[in-house]
């Protein structure tokens, strides 16, 4: 879906004639950052009933695992951090996790974008993928200094620092 909205914004980009930036952020291991206790705070500050949270505590509380090597498994090690692997809620709980970075941020009152019935939309997101987006380059490094600072705030998730610099079409 995000490529869908990705190259109907450089369609409209290109009709307006407007320059369009793009930033795809790389969350370093996104889901295994995950601090369990302010992810808690954060569904909390979200709204998310209390029972509700009770429930996913319980399903991260007391988790082992063991890694399977050549040489036979490892010993049971405790899980102190992350999102549980194939787990159905992990995106969704990441998802929420990374709204409160955008939030703390404060991305959405500010520069970049397009806008959208009224509406200013500069990143698209989905689990641990993210897209900030704006007409000018100074704008969209902007952008990108608010995210890192407000995932700075919420901390213990890194921003990958590869980025591509070259220059590309735009679509076809």
């Amino acid at each position: 879906m995000e490529i869908l909205n990705l190259r109907w914004l450089t369609g409209k980009a290109r009709e307006y004639q407007k320059g369009f930036y793009l930033c795809f952020i790389d969350y370093i291991k996104a889901f295994d950052c995950v601090d369990h206790e302010k992810l808690w705070s954060v569904l909390l500050k979200m709204g998310v009933p209390k029972h509700l949270i009770v429930l996913m505590k319980n399903l991260h509380t007391n988790q082992q695992s063991s890694v399977k090597t050549e040489y036979g498994n490892t010993k049971w090690f405790n899980i102190g951090k992350g999102a549980r692997q194939d787990c159905i809620l992990s995106p969704y709980l990441f998802n929420l996790y990374a709204e409160h970075i955008m939030r703390k941020a404060g991305i959405d009152e500010i520069v970049g974008g397009r806008k959208i019935d009224g509406r200013n939309i500069n990143n698209l997101r989905y689990a641990d993928d993210t897209t900030i987006m704006a007409e000018a380059a100074d704008d969209l490094q902007y952008l990108l200094r608010k995210v890192e600072e407000g995932r700075a705030k919420v901390g213990r998730t890194k921003i990958g620092r590869e980025f591509c610099n070259r220059r590309t079409k735009a679509f076809p």
